[in-house]
């Protein structure tokens, strides 16, 4: 069977900030924008480039720090430059870029993670020291998984390790597709058995109600330490509101579609470049985490063995998936075919074109007439949201 890696990143709050772990934030901090000068003066953007020129001036200012930092730090520059480059060529940045964050990017040289332990051995510039971290119940899936990459992040709320965890799984060959069409406001699954199945998932309304309630706290309070921790509360539940969200949706998905053994979906990386509409809707996609969703799909159905595949998002919802012909609006969700006739939910349509997009991809010959639906007048199934909790079980 094919094997594939599947990458998750993991987060650890330690107990207590040792004394010297200050001291090394303000020395990483200085070294990297040293760097990201020196690459902003010299037009740098490759990493090797950046540590052939800059490492053995570094190693003998600094030589009591391990030889590690200087290679994290010369990537963290590196991104930060480029990224500068990109925002400028679009005019969204003037001046010098500046990194002014409490992060440590290490490598796997710079520090040991034992879970059974609760506690990581860090790297110094005087020696080993040993963080102790509050353990949490996600923490044991990752027993088995190997350790790569990880940033030390200090914020108001305390010092974090964040982990980034790899697995090799295997993939069994499908034996058909499904296709998904993730909206705004539902996820619709078209099954290779002619099915449809809509989940209503109101994410549109959690959004712009905690939207609404930010912007009322930006009017009321103009500035100041409680308009801050009042916007950052809010914006945590709908983080934690929208992340519980997304997991159950991603396991429903992944239940319904496990006997056929592969997903498809719509490749939407460039999507925000291309929206054009009112304010208001540019605002709501802009606001709408879709690749998120996309990543918990793509990496539960992995676990599972299930192969994903992202298909060319273009025309999904403007071609009659029987016919090929032009597809046009006929009411509020619905599309009707100008050549055969057919008529269907716009979302069903969008995630039936997916479907056959998967399979051309694969060279699977796909017959003028797809499979009859078996709801009538082109309805989907659906479900609401506050039917999800018994759906899960």
């Amino acid at each position: 069977m094919p094997s594939e890696t599947i990458k998750l990143t993991a987060k650890f709050k330690l107990k207590t900030e040792p004394e010297g772990l200050e001291e090394l934030f303000s020395l990483y901090q200085e070294i990297v924008n040293f760097l990201i000068t020196y690459a902003f003066e010299n037009n740098i953007t490759s990493f090797y480039r950046l540590k052939k020129e800059a490492y053995k001036s570094l190693r003998k200012e600094y030589p009591d720090l391990p030889s590690h930092y200087i290679y994290t730090a010369c990537q963290m520059a590196t991104s930060i430059y480029k990224s500068y480059r990109k925002r400028k060529r679009r005019g969204k940045a003037n001046g010098k870029p500046i990194f002014k964050k409490q992060v440590i990017m290490l490598d796997d040289h710079l520090f040991k993670l034992n879970l059974e332990g609760g506690f990581i051995k860090l790297s110094t510039p005087s020696g080993r020291l040993e963080l102790e971290f509050y353990p949490a119940k996600h923490h044991g899936k990752f027993r088995n998984w190997k350790v790569g990459q990880a940033w030390l992040v200090k914020n108001p709320k305390g010092v974090f390790l964040h982990v980034v965890f790899s697995r090799e799984v295997e993939v069994g060959e499908p034996k058909a597709v499904v296709g998904v069409d993730l909206n705004e406001n539902n996820v619709t699954i078209s099954l290779p058995n002619g099915e449809f199945i809509q989940i209503i998932t109101h994410e549109r309304e959690i959004r712009t109600g905690y939207f609404l309630k930010r912007r009322r706290i930006q009017k009321k309070i103009k500035t100041g330490k409680k308009r801050r921790e009042l916007l950052e509360k809010y914006g945590e539940r709908e983080r934690n509101r929208l992340n519980d969200l997304y997991h159950k949706l991603a396991n429903k998905i992944v239940e319904l579609t496990e006997k056929y053994g592969c997903i498809a979906l719509e490749d939407l990386t460039n999507i925000r470049d291309s929206v054009r509409y009112s304010a208001e809707l540019n605002g709501r996609l802009h606001r709408w985490s879709f690749r998120k969703l996309q990543s918990i799909i793509e990496y539960k159905a992995k676990l599972k063995g299930l192969r994903v595949v992202f298909v060319n998002p273009a025309r999904t919802s403007s071609l009659c998936p029987i016919c090929g012909g032009k597809i046009v609006p006929n009411g509020h969700r619905v599309l009707k075919c100008s050549n055969c006739g057919f008529e269907a939910d716009r979302d069903v349509v969008g995630s039936w074109n997916i479907r056959l997009k998967a399979l051309k991809m694969w060279g699977v010959p796909v017959p003028p007439e797809s499979p009859p639906m078996k709801t009538g007048g082109g309805k989907p199934t659906r479900y609401e949201i506050n039917t999800l909790h018994t759906l899960y079980g």
